[in-house]
């Protein structure tokens, strides 16, 4: 019996020796534990009883499959490790893709830009120069006027009836004068035939000359008394926007064409084109104005640039064509005025609105997308790209919006690699994968800060 299990223990053929991995070793010593564990079992078994062959191919399959599972155990280990170092290796060498360009370098005149408030050149409170019931109102609340529409009536009658009795007195001085003048013929010709004397001529002739003052008398009495009979309707003096009526029809209106009593204020008009744009400059803003005016030749008359408060473009244009004379000591500003043209009452008395007034000849500056300069606190950060692709980040100066673009005043070269699309997958310090764009001005695009 324990020759057959020394037999069953040598039958076992020698292994070829070859290099393999850690883990082979591993799962060839655990095949060779079980055959061994399997052998001296089997070997055990025999030396106790005899076996029959279908016992000993048991053996031999339970043992066949126990080296299988281990086999398969031990190449998964070896697959799952392989599975997690390949994506990681792929990830090493995949960078994230940015656009990159250089500055836009133009040549751009310096603007400074004031908060300013339209106001209307022409303003006018309508009151009446003659009293009387109102009769009429002829316009809306708020509507755009011409110059001479008939806004309001007030009863003519009384006027009329004035009118009628200065008329009458000029007919009565005419009469006089046809009388005076016929007296003054006859004692002209008596005094020649001697039957009339000097006195008498010079009576008629004083009687005459003051019929003719009657007459001058009459007629001032018509004009005036026509005068206030034509006031009774109250009309546009310009072209305007009107307020509110401050009356009502059927209320009697206090006139007088001297002003000397109260009056009643009817309505306001204002004039809507052109309109005065007002603003204030700080000290050192006019100074810089005022060297840049000094430069050009002293003169008013600049081109300034508007932008409503709705716009997002300084898309209007205007003359500024007054500057105060003297600074405001209280607030340490001047007052300046723009004037612009409005053929289609667009603006209104009041609203507010962005004024830009160059302040400097043209000079060559440095130019990026708005979307690329990063606010940083109180500065502001542009992302650039290195030779080895690394993310570098400067700090910078920036101006105004011009044509698109962000005005950078300070702190970036003209060479420098600045990532202007991508920004979400670049961080300070990172590597990127850098492909060149392209900067583009907008000449017709007037940005609003």
């Amino acid at each position: 019996m324990a020759a057959r299990s020394l037999k069953l223990q040598n039958t076992g053929r020698p292994r070829s020796v070859r290099p393999c991995s850690c883990g082979e070793e591993a799962a060839m010593k655990i095949e060779r534990h079980a055959v061994d564990e399997i052998s001296s079992r089997v070997g055990i078994q025999k030396s106790a009883k005899p076996t029959s062959r279908r016992t000993r191919n048991i053996i031999w399959i339970v043992a066949a499959a126990t080296l299988l599972l281990i086999l398969a155990v031990g190449s998964s280990h070896f697959f799952l490790h392989d599975g997690q170092a390949g994506p990681q290796d792929a990830g090493a060498q995949s960078l994230p893709q940015v656009i990159v360009s250089t500055p836009l370098e133009r040549q751009i005149d310096k603007e400074l830009t004031f908060l300013g408030q339209f106001s209307a050149v022409d303003r006018v409170e309508l009151r009446a120069q003659v009293g009387g019931i109102l009769t009429g109102i002829y316009f809306k609340d708020g509507a755009i006027v011409r110059k001479g529409d008939l806004l309001f009536t007030i009863d003519t009658v009384p006027y009329a009836i004035k009118l009628a009795q200065a008329q009458a007195q000029l007919k009565s001085a005419n009469a006089q004068l046809v009388l005076a003048n016929q007296e003054l013929t006859r004692a002209q010709a008596l005094a020649t035939r001697s039957f009339g004397t000097v006195e008498s001529v010079d009576q008629r002739t004083s009687d005459l000359q003051g019929a003719v003052a009657a007459i001058d008398a009459a007629k001032a009495a018509v004009r005036d008394a026509q005068f206030d009979f034509d006031h009774c309707r109250i009309t546009a003096p310009f072209t305007g926007r009107i307020g509110t009526h401050l009356v009502s029809i059927g209320n009697l209106i206090a006139g007088s064409r001297a002003a000397t009593s109260p009056t009643t204020l009817l309505a306001t008009l204002v004039s809507l084109d052109p309109i005065h744009l007002d603003f204030d400059m700080s000290e050192s803003d006019y100074e810089t104005f005022s060297r840049y005016r000094a430069q050009a030749g002293g003169g008013l008359g600049n081109r300034i640039k508007i932008a409503l408060n709705d716009d997002d473009h300084f898309s209007r244009e205007g003359v500024l064509d007054f500057v105060d004379n003297e600074l405001d000591h209280s607030s340490g500003t001047i007052h300046a005025r723009a004037t612009i043209q409005d053929p289609k009452f667009d603006l209104t008395p009041g609203a507010f609105a962005r004024v830009r007034v160059t302040a400097s000849p043209p000079r060559p500056v440095l130019m990026l997308p708005d979307a690329a300069v990063l606010p940083d606190q109180s500065s502001y950060v542009v992302l650039t790209v290195s030779a080895d692709g690394t993310v570098i980040p400067k700090a910078v100066q920036a101006g105004d919006l011009r044509g698109g673009l962000r005005v950078i005043s300070s702190g970036l070269s003209p060479d420098a690699k600045v990532i202007i699309d991508g920004l979400l997958y670049a961080a300070p310090g990172s590597k990127v994968s850098p492909k060149n764009g392209t900067i583009r001005y907008s000449s017709t695009n007037q940005d609003v800060d």
